[in-house]
């Protein structure tokens, strides 16, 4: 049983979701790293997080499937009696036509997003509201608030982890929890290995990629006392894209 101060971030084995283990690992929290096949890479972040300063643990389950997620937190609640942040990081794609998806690929999309904010949000805010304090953000995408052809099952996943965070945020902001998003532009991540980025830098303002870092950065800045008074937002990361 552990009293430091603890953060559970999803999907934590690479990219935005390693960035914002490091930032909070920085930031004085002991770390559960989840991911669901990579260990490898997750224990990459694990040691990444020790050389910052700070402890860890990884934790191997899938977002989408309830039970494994209801067996998972049961275990870090047990284990972490201070958990102040959850980051939701979690998410797949599965990009196509509208008219070409297949069931599965819409499923697989909006129950590890989605249904993962359900599955994980749900049993952690239990704790959060019992201690009075906390900080849940969840990773959306630009896709959710802008067109993005090929992208409706990841658009909708995105989207509704938005409506829920901001419904969520006016229904337990008077238990001292607070709830935000993210809205990553097109970040240096394996998600966009295959994207023709020298196009996409053309319609970005400041012609560049984001860094998974400066994703992080913001999460850290959420999740900390500094933004006290700041719930149910949505702040976007996209080098200036409107």
């Amino acid at each position: 049983m552990k009293e430091n101060k603890t953060a559970i971030i999803t999907g934590a084995s690479r990219g935005i979701g390693r960035a914002t283990a490091l930032e909070m690992a920085k930031a004085g929290y002991d770390v559960i790293i989840n991911f669901k096949s990579n260990e490898s890479a997750a224990q990459e972040t694990l040691n990444l997080v020790r050389q910052a300063g700070a402890d860890g643990e990884l934790y191997q389950f899938d977002v989408a499937d309830h039970a494994q997620t209801k067996d998972a937190v049961k275990t870090i609640t047990e284990r972490h009696k201070n958990i102040q942040v959850l980051v939701n990081n979690a998410g797949i794609t599965a990009d196509g036509l509208f008219m070409l998806l297949g069931e599965d690929e819409w499923d697989s999309v909006l129950n590890t997003s989605l249904k993962g904010f359900y599955n994980m949000t749900k049993p952690v805010l239990r704790e959060m509201i019992r201690k009075k304090r906390g900080s849940i953000v969840s990773v959306s995408s630009l896709s959710a608030l802008m067109p993005n052809r090929g992208q409706a099952n990841y658009a909708a996943a995105k989207a509704g982890m938005i409506a829920a965070s901001r419904s969520l945020a006016s229904e337990v902001a008077r238990f001292g929890v607070r709830v935000n998003v993210v809205a990553p532009g097109l970040i240096e991540t394996d998600m966009i290995q295959e994207a023709p980025v020298e196009q996409i830098k053309q319609i970005i303002p400041m012609a560049r990629l984001g860094k998974p870092e400066e994703v992080a950065r913001v999460i850290r800045f959420l999740c900390s006392d500094d933004a006290s008074y700041i719930t149910g937002q949505v702040i976007g990361i996209n080098g200036g894209i409107c």
